[in-house]
C-alpha cells in the first residue's frame, strides 16, 4: 500500500510563511506527479499545486507568485513553501499523488494538515 506522510501546517500570521512536506512510500515504482489539494468546509477539493516526475509545476492561479512546489524525487518527497498566506488559505491541505506501485498506477491521499491563517 502507498503511504503518504504530511508534515508541516498550524496556525500562521497574514503575510507570513509556511512549509509543508509529504513523503510517499510503499514500493513506488514511478511518481507520475506528487501534490497538494485543498479543503474548507462547504467547498469543493481543489488543487494547489503539483509537480510531475519530469519537474513540470502547475499551480492554482490563486497561488501563483506566493506558493512554490518542489521535489525530491529520489526519495518521493515534495515541499511546498507557502509564502504571503491570507485568511483565506486557511484549510486542510492534502498529499496526493498518482504513482506506480507493483505494476499499477493509482492515485493516493494523505489525510491532510491543517493550515490556518489567523492574527
Amino acid at each position: 500500500q502507498v503511504r503518504l506522510v504530511e508534515s508541516g501546517g498550524g496556525l500562521v500570521q497574514p503575510g507570513g510563511s509556511s512549509i509543508l512536506s509529504c513523503a510517499a512510500s510503499g514500493n513506488i515504482l514511478s511518481v507520475n506527479w506528487m501534490g497538494g489539494y485543498r479543503q474548507t468546509p462547504g467547498k469543493p477539493r481543489e488543487l494547489v499545486a503539483k509537480i510531475t516526475g519530469g519537474e513540470v509545476t502547475t499551480y492554482a492561479d490563486f497561488v501563483k507568485g506566493r506558493f512554490s512546489i518542489s521535489t525530491f524525487n529520489i526519495d518521493n518527497r515534495v515541499f511546498l513553501q507557502m509564502n504571503s498566506l491570507k485568511p483565506e488559505d486557511t484549510a486542510v491541505y492534502l498529499c496526493a499523488t498518482t504513482c506506480t506501485r507493483a505494476g499499477v498506477r493509482g492515485d493516493y491521499w494523505g489525510q491532510g494538515t491543517q493550515v490556518t491563517v489567523s492574527s
